[in-house]
């Protein structure tokens, strides 16, 4: 299964026995009911992954991997077990998809990808749906963590001075500017000698991914130099997965700082660069 799907793939693909559908729409405070918006529609067989819940109760930081043995709880009982394959999709304007890919494969699922265009295209194509809560059957899943894929405060502290991975930000201009306003405790600005690739300009008008060519400008015109490794990062680890997603289909493995600007932003300790990059 390649990591990037098309819904004519997909309809055909749905009867499938070893094929799960996830639902990993997430949206921010005030911008709707993720969850409510599944049960009224969603693509049949879908179950609902809630990235809002799937996270590190521990911390203060928002959307932070979980412990390995919550995440493989919560996708057992979700029906996503060992040897399924798991296609992805959101209606969010995050992509959020790409950030449940990206926890499926830290935490060991082998064969994940996502919907290209999402359930919005879905739709569009009039393409069938259902409502309701789906009935599933636990399955195991086997809890892994590979950490490899994943950088801390410290390794992004240390990569300052080292550059020896590059840093790209798939926040809005205005924030990695320093231009717009944080939430409270929060600085405003962006890592030092990191590049800006809003998470949008990876996408189509249509909503679906670039490739190709199109995809590799997005990075390269940003300054970003695709035979040098690579670590994304935004403003809470929603969005930089989008970013580690469009640079999977490029054939680069490229790692998330999974606190992002919530952390370093809210640390006194991390310097901070505003304006335009030089």
């Amino acid at each position: 299964m390649d990591a990037l799907v098309s819904t004519d793939w997909l309809e055909k693909e749905l009867q499938a026995p070893d094929l799960r559908v996830v639902d990993a729409t997430w949206l921010m405070p005030g911008e709707g009911d993720a969850a409510a918006a599944f049960e009224q529609a969603h693509i049949p067989g879908a179950v609902f992954m809630d990235l809002q819940e799937l996270a590190d109760t521990n911390t203060s930081l928002p959307n932070m991997l979980p412990p390995p043995e919550k995440f493989a709880s919560r996708m057992q009982t979700l029906g996503l077990g060992d040897g399924s394959r798991i296609v992805v999709y959101d209606q969010s304007p995050y992509r959020s998809a790409a950030r449940a890919w990206w926890m499926l494969r830290t935490f060991g699922a082998h064969d994940v990808a996502i919907l290209d265009g999402g359930f919005a295209k879905w739709r569009s194509e009039l393409r069938p749906t259902e409502s309701g809560r789906p009935s599933v059957r636990h399955r195991h899943f086997t809890a892994w963590n590979d950490a490899k894929g994943v950088r801390t405060l410290d390794q992004m502290k240390a990569n300052v001075g080292t550059r020896d991975e590059q840093v790209v930000d798939a926040r809005g201009v205005a924030r990695f500017t320093g231009q717009a306003v944080e939430r409270a405790g929060v600085s405003p600005g962006r890592i030092p000698g990191s590049r800006n690739v809003p998470h949008d300009t990876l996408l189509n008008p249509d909503g679906t991914f670039k490739t190709g060519d199109a995809l590799r400008a997005a990075f390269v015109e940003a300054g970003i130099d695709l035979d040098r490794p690579i670590v994304a990062t935004c403003g809470s680890g929603m969005t930089a997965a989008v970013l580690v997603f469009g640079l999977h289909l490029l054939g680069k493995d490229a790692a998330l700082y999974d606190g992002s600007w919530s952390e370093w932003g809210a640390d006194p300790s991390t310097p901070k660069e505003t304006g335009a990059v030089a």
